[in-house]
């Protein structure tokens, strides 16, 4: 199908996802190279006789990792990939990495890059979207009902389910402004979500202060996963999305959401 589309379409080039079956992800639903994992074709599973078309490889095993791990996943790669890049026009290593990172080895990055076109003969690329977004964006919620069971809690007008999935998947834990760690501070509370998930909590932090019904909190680094995971499961509103000019202190809300944003999902 795709060689057929390449004649009508000349410009189209394909290539093909492998799996290195090296894991550098501490978390299996994070990891692409997990035991049985669906993403990436293994070595022994490949047919070398069938890469007409196949222009280049493809691999994405790391999360926000520093370069020592794509170093190693690199070699990985090599040792069983390697014999076919020099029919290949190029490789791509994928995402996952965490180049904006205080501390990263970009001299090495960019030294294993080089070598790497060089003996293969191949083209370089990376996918470092996270990189380029991390640290911005934030999420600004109301504290709704202070309540306790076993523990102080509060309930707040976002939800980890609807807005922060990744607080349940990874698990995640996103940073507050001005909170710590469970106990870290003088006030610990649970913070939960408005939905009727019992497990729409998104964790436990605490606070100089006790918190108070009508405080906002601020969640950062909220603007890459955070918008393109949202739903609205039980109805729960979408977060209004708003830029704010730190200069001028101006706030501009560029888009909102309503009821029938959730209706017509639905039919």
């Amino acid at each position: 199908m795709c060689l057929a589309a390449q004649k009508q379409r000349p410009e189209l080039h394909f290539g093909l996802r492998i799996n290195p079956e090296h894991s550098e992800g501490a978390v299996p639903i994070y990891d692409p190279c997990a035991p049985g994992s669906r993403l990436g074709i293994p070595l022994s599973q490949l047919d070398e006789t069938a890469l007409d078309g196949i222009s280049g490889l493809h691999f994405h095993t790391l999360c926000e990792q520093g370069f020592e791990p794509l170093q190693r996943t690199v070699k990985a790669m090599e040792a069983k990939f390697g014999h076919l890049l020099p029919q290949m026009q190029w490789v791509n290593f994928g995402g996952g990495h965490h180049i904006t990172a205080d501390g990263y080895n970009i001299d090495g990055l960019i030294e294993m890059i080089q070598d790497v076109k060089q003996r293969h003969q191949v083209e370089v690329y990376l996918e470092p979207g996270e990189a380029v977004a991390i640290g911005t964006g934030i999420l600004s919620c109301e504290v709704l009902d202070i309540s306790w069971n076993h523990l102080d809690q509060a309930i707040l007008d976002t939800s980890a389910t609807c807005h922060m999935p990744d607080t349940l998947e990874m698990p995640y834990r996103p940073d507050i402004t001005g909170a710590g760690l469970a106990d870290e501070k003088s006030h610990t509370y649970r913070l939960g979500g408005l939905t009727c998930l019992a497990g729409d909590v998104i964790g436990d932090y605490s606070f100089d202060k006790p918190l108070e019904i009508g405080q906002r909190l601020v969640f950062e680094d909220m603007s890459h996963y955070t918008m393109v995971k949202t739903t609205t499961f039980n109805g729960t509103k979408l977060p209004s999305l708003a830029i704010w000019n730190s200069e001028t202190d101006e706030l501009r809300v560029v888009k909102s959401f309503g009821y029938s944003d959730f209706k017509e999902r639905l039919s």
